[in-house]
């Protein structure tokens, strides 16, 4: 996912500052997946602004995904580039020592009754980390609690269960040692003026306290689904992703579609 980017001046920045190459560890895990994807957002953004300014000047927001968000924050010039780099790598290095000391794991549910598998993650003490779209809700929490949810998905949900191959309980409790140090982290940048609104994953409405919410979104969850609806509530009817895949304009189809 490296390759249209190298050489670009951001890309080879990040690289700089992070004081090493993230795509040649990827099978480490987040510590260095998160720096990785961080930085074919921006670059992509970068590519994109630079060959599309009619349509740069019709942005009127952006969201980001959990660790989209940087990438969002740093197209809306909020948080600067050098700085959110150093920023996501100390969540990734964060996320990853918080994931070593409390072991947990995530598991979509895809289909199936939403209030059943909301009543299934209270039941089994789990946290849903992601309502992605209709249909696919995503908990988080203790390992146990992981592989007795996906034993029960279809029984008591109707849903089908994929344990995710993820290294920790992310957008859990768990988390909370990784935002006490991202809160750390967090203190120590500046956040400017917003060239547009970005909408935060912890509310599915635009930043308001960018640093506190940042830290408090590796606890909740990512409220993809609501944020889609928030959007167009908003008027907004075009939707551009940036960054490795096309994951999330799928997302986008099916929950407008299903709105």
């Amino acid at each position: 996912m490296d390759e249209p980017y190298r050489g670009s001046p951001a890309f080879e920045r990040g690289l700089e500052l992070l004081g090493f190459d993230p795509f040649e560890r990827l099978d480490e895990g987040t510590r260095y997946q998160q720096p990785a994807i961080f930085l074919c957002s921006v670059a992509a953004w970068d590519v994109w602004r630079a060959e599309s300014p009619e349509e740069l000047a019709q942005v009127r927001a952006a969201a980001g995904h959990s660790l989209g968000e940087y990438a969002a924050l740093v197209a809306a010039g909020i948080l600067r580039f050098d700085d959110a780099v150093l920023l996501v790598r100390e969540r990734a290095a964060a996320m990853a020592d918080a994931g070593d000391a409390n072991p947990g794991g995530m598991v979509a549910m895809l289909g199936g009754d939403d209030h059943a598998v909301r009543a299934l993650a209270t039941r089994l003490g789990l946290t849903i980390a992601n309502d992605n779209a209709p249909g696919q809700l995503v908990l988080s929490g203790a390992t146990e609690a992981i592989a007795a949810a996906e034993g029960a998905a279809r029984d008591e949900t109707g849903a089908r269960a994929r344990v995710l191959p993820v290294s920790a309980a992310f957008h859990s409790p768990l988390m909370k040692p990784a935002a006490a140090r991202l809160a750390e982290a967090l203190a120590q940048v500046e956040v400017g003026p917003a060239a547009f609104p970005v909408y935060a994953n912890g509310t599915a409405a635009p930043f308001k306290d960018v640093r506190r919410e940042l830290s408090q979104n590796l606890l909740g969850p990512v409220r993809w689904r609501e944020t889609m609806l928030a959007l167009r509530a908003a008027g907004i009817d075009r939707y551009v992703e940036h960054g490795p895949g096309a994951v999330l304009t799928g997302l986008v189809k099916r929950t407008l579609a299903a709105a």
